[in-house]
């Protein structure tokens, strides 16, 4: 077992929850997403208090905290340029450049874990919510 799976926790609720929203989204004609984060007294793992599934990424823009990280699983079909759909599943890495060094450290040591748990298939980073205009071209569309 990682330290990591030791320092922290996911929720049986949360846990079902991933896997539930990676299947449901690998056949979606929108994109889906939800944000994530730790909570900093039990360390654990969670969707916040509305659990929203967002379907834009400028929804997601305004949602994401200015001072604080976040993770944002993501399901984004596309078409790439061989005209081919695809339906990429990544992890938002989202780590503002205003947050202090401490949530800085608490996100770091949890993103593989993250990533695992989630089993997405990439993980992009971004440091403002501008960085998701870029997002379909990071993933490869048309």
């Amino acid at each position: 077992m990682s330290s990591e799976s030791r320092l922290y926790t996911f929720s049986q609720e949360t846990k079902d929850h991933l896997r539930k929203f990676r299947l449901g989204t690998s056949r979606a004609n929108d994109p889906q997403a939800v944000i994530y984060m730790i909570d900093k007294h039990t360390l654990e793992i969670k969707q916040d208090e509305e659990k929203t599934v967002y379907k834009n990424l400028e929804e997601i823009g305004d949602d994401l905290p200015d001072h604080s990280p976040r993770f944002v699983l993501l399901s984004y079909p596309m078409t790439l340029p061989s005209g081919r759909l695809s339906v990429p599943y990544v992890l938002l890495y989202y780590l503002p450049v205003t947050c202090n060094a401490e949530l800085r450290m608490l996100y770091a040591g949890a993103k593989e874990l993250m990533r695992n748990t989630a089993e997405v298939g990439r993980v992009i980073e971004i440091d403002s919510a501008d960085d998701l205009e870029d997002l379909p071209e990071k993933l490869g569309a048309a």
